[in-house]
């Protein structure tokens, strides 16, 4: 028996999973017990096409790859250096920033961090809203 503590959109789920019998798992959430069927044949159809997949991969990645860097060709983006939860946004496009100064607040790891210009411009664009969710590496502003 697994016992599991969730928080989903602000409620908290104490999940208890049982026996697990072939495919019917029993599982208890906040005191309801519940029975899972669960799907057999998807987890086996997936285990093939990773192998396949890693062969169209690498003849992909090559084309798209020149293809970014005429687009970005005299702006930088401002990445983001964590995934996280976009807590503030500090610039509006159009101004005028320069090297260090804070642009975006970002909670990842459950610590706020300032991520700052890295050279002096214009903000061209802001490419996150607060509250998004971002991923590591995404680009957060451009600056010109």
């Amino acid at each position: 028996m697994k016992e599991y503590k969730y928080k989903i959109n602000g409620n908290l789920y104490n999940v208890t999973i049982g026996d697990i019998e072939d495919n019917i798992a029993h599982v208890e959430v906040n005191g309801t017990h519940y029975t899972v069927e669960m799907e057999k044949k998807p987890k086996a159809a997936p285990a093939p096409k990773p192998v396949a997949r890693p062969v169209a991969k690498p003849a992909a990645a090559p084309a798209a790859a020149p293809a970014a860097k005429p687009a970005a060709a005299g702006k930088s983006g401002v990445k983001s250096p964590l995934p996280g939860v976009i807590l503030d946004i500090k610039v509006k496009e159009g101004d005028e920033v320069k090297k260090g100064q804070t642009l975006i607040i970002l909670e990842a790891m459950k610590m706020e961090n300032s991520i700052n210009a890295d050279k002096d411009g214009k903000v061209t664009a802001i490419n996150v809203s607060k509250g998004e969710s971002v991923l590591e590496g995404t680009d957060l502003v451009i600056i010109e």
